[in-house]
Order: C-alpha cells, then structure tokens, then sequence
C-alpha cells in the first residue's frame, strides 16, 4: 500500500510540475515581438473595450480583461488558445466566432503575431 501512496504522489507531483511551464514553451511565438504587440495594441485602440495589462488608458470594459490572458486554455469560450488561432482571432474575430462582439482589427498578419506575442506575456498575478 505504501508503494500505491507513493506513485500516487509522484504522479500529482509530475502533474503540478507541468503547471509551471514556461509560456514560451506553452506558446510559442517566434515570429512576433511583444514590445511590437503591444504598440499595436495602443495604435488599434484594444483598451477602449478590454483592460490590457501595459496600457494606463482607457480602459474598457465591454470585452473581457486580457489579465492572466497566458493561462487561459480558450479563446471567446470556445476557441484553443494557440498561436495561430489567436493570430488570426485578433485580425477578424467574427470569422472565427460569428456571434463575438469583437469587430475585424485593422492589423497585418505580422502585427497581429506580434499582439499574440504580448498576449502571451500576461500572467496570472
């Protein structure tokens, strides 16, 4: 029964363990700069609906809080938070979830990987 009690631990240890993986293993992003991602996210107004963690004003509260936006599994509820999804939900929401409130951003593929890239920045506090 001991032996039992200890691959029982071993296991939820090795399990907790993966919680703390680095992001940019979680989400790669080698194609996009975070400092870029978030002049693109001043330039293109995302505060006016969401509080973005690196950005004082305005801050909007029609969409969600993007705070701890890393850690999040989904996208809109529904979507896998991976890179590419991300990318392209954040250039045309309503492509990828027709009945988001997010209009089509006005960024090019590139500033949209690199709006990815700040996003994945964003820790949980």
């Amino acid at each position: 029964m001991a032996m039992a009690g200890r691959a029982i631990s071993l296991v939820v240890l090795a399990s907790l363990s993966a919680c703390g993986t680095d992001v940019a293993e979680q989400h790669p992003m080698p194609a996009g700069s975070p400092e870029a991602g978030l002049e693109a996210i001043r330039a293109t107004g995302c505060a006016a609906c969401h509080v973005v963690p690196g950005v004082e004003w305005p801050m909007g509260r029609t969409g969600p809080s993007l705070e701890g936006f890393a850690a999040r599994p989904l996208i809109a509820g529904s979507l896998s938070n991976d890179p590419d999804t991300l990318t392209a939900f954040v250039r045309n929401a309503p492509a990828l979830s027709p009945d988001s409130a997010m209009p089509p951003m006005p960024l090019t593929e590139s500033q949209a990987r690199d709006v990815a890239a700040y996003l994945y920045t964003l820790q949980p506090r």
